[in-house]
């Protein structure tokens, strides 16, 4: 897990275990002045969520540990994280945005990921 503090109150988790997605990410949101954590698992997301809520959530659906839809599931189920916006990023086909919006994700992007998109994306759900 990495955490780099800015001037923005906006806390975003970005998650996903491919050490590139995660630094180009962590790149351009801080850049837009987003205060990014990452964490390369879903465990190592739901720990960093359990010691600072993030105000929203990226995560990436296909991971080796614990899919994307696995941890929306268990935010979901936690009383003091369920109220975090979840968008699953994903380069899959409709099944794995279905399942995803099922189990409690807000949105979906997928891959590769159109920055500017995702930008409109992120500030609709904060």
């Amino acid at each position: 897990m990495h955490y780099i503090k800015t001037s923005n109150s906006r806390r975003i988790l970005v998650v996903d275990d491919l050490p590139d997605n995660l630094f180009l990410l962590q790149t351009l949101l801080e850049a837009e002045g987003y205060e990014v954590e990452t964490a390369d698992s879903g465990r190592a997301a739901l720990t960093a969520l359990q010691n600072c809520p993030a105000n929203l959530v990226l995560l990436d659906v296909m991971m080796p540990d614990m899919n994307g839809c696995e941890v929306t599931q268990r935010i979901r189920q936690n009383q003091q994280l369920s109220h975090i916006p979840i968008v699953l990023i994903t380069a899959f086909d409709q099944v794995d945005i279905n399942e995803g919006l099922s189990v409690g994700a807000n949105d979906f992007i997928r891959k590769p990921v159109d920055f500017e998109e995702l930008l409109s994306r992120i500030k609709t759900l904060l």
